[in-house]
């Protein structure tokens, strides 16, 4: 007898089930108004993986960003949604152009900045003249940078002090009075600073002491302010390339191009645009767990 009665009860269940899904189903299908699950909407509470790349809304301040690099990591937030861009470069005429690139091609309201980026005083107005104009920042991207290739002995101290100033120092300085901003408003934000592979390994032949050491500090700079400024919501990283095939690179194309993508075991240079899904991670909630890391991306040079 009790058998008999848990069998009713588990048949009763089973047909109660079924309505349920029967009902449900109807419901899907005769509602056409909207999709079931909308593109772009959480499934089961969590966010949609593509939407967390999403900057809608969002300020990105780029120095060097004119051209090279830079400019190509610029089109690549731009894509993403930003509602503001400012490109920060010692050269007007590329400066300008490049925002109205990126204003045509995106409709993003991009404003350029004429800077030098060794300039303290210069620097904190120029970022609160960003603020002022497009309201605030949320992304600074430090692509500012040169290079020289001069022999050790040779390099005269004006010159080595030049690299460091720029490349390190400029660093620095923009990044201290962007941060400075981000914490005031206390919405967090991120820093991405462009390091190098030659900041982690001496790439031969180039003499080039200067710049692989201004990149190594870069790299620890960025570090440093990761564990700082984490409690401020500010998540700092590095992007460090391999050989790209930049305006800078083309400079020394008949000395060591050939050198270059030999020791390259994908056997070319890197494109700029092969920077921009890296920049746009690191900008983006994507990377919301990740502060202190450099990525290289190098063709696998540094795996040699």
């Amino acid at each position: 007898m009790a058998t008999a009665s848990i069998q009713i009860v588990l048949e009763q269940d089973s047909i109660l089930s079924q309505q349920i899904v029967n009902e449900r189903s109807m419901v899907a299908t005769n509602d056409d108004s909207e999709p079931a699950v909308p593109v772009g909407a959480s499934v089961g509470g969590k966010r949609n993986v593509f939407d967390m790349f999403s900057l809608d809304g969002r300020v990105a301040v780029i120095t060097g960003g004119a051209r090279g690099l830079g400019y190509s990591m610029a089109e690549g937030l731009c894509a993403a949604g930003l509602s503001g861009v400012a490109i920060l470069d010692l050269q007007s005429d590329l400066g300008e152009r490049a925002c109205e690139q990126l204003y045509s091609e995106f409709g993003v309201s991009a404003k350029f900045y004429r800077l030098d980026v060794r300039d303290e005083i210069a620097v904190q107005d120029t970022m609160n003249s960003v603020v002022r104009d497009l309201g605030r920042i949320d992304i600074l991207i430090l692509s500012a940078g040169v290079a020289d290739i001069v022999h050790a002995e040779e390099y005269s101290p004006e010159k080595f002090r030049r690299v460091i100033d720029i490349n390190l120092n400029g660093s620095f300085l923009c990044a201290q009075a962007a941060g400075k901003l981000m914490i005031a408003a206390g919405r967090g934000g991120s820093i991405v600073f462009v390091g190098s592979m030659s900041g982690s390994i001496v790439n031969w032949p180039n003499p080039q002491c200067a710049y692989n050491s201004s990149k190594a500090a870069v790299i620890h700079l960025m570090k440093s302010l990761s564990a700082e400024w984490a409690k401020h919501r500010i998540r700092c990283n590095s992007i460090s390339p391999g050989y790209m095939d930049t305006p800078l690179n083309t400079t020394f194309e008949g000395e060591y191009f050939h050198e270059w993508k030999s020791r390259t075991p994908m056997g070319r240079l890197g494109r700029p645009d092969e920077l921009a899904g890296c920049a746009l991670w690191l900008a983006s909630d994507a990377s919301s767990y990740c502060t202190g890391s450099d990525i290289l991306i190098d063709g696998g040079y540094t795996v040699l």
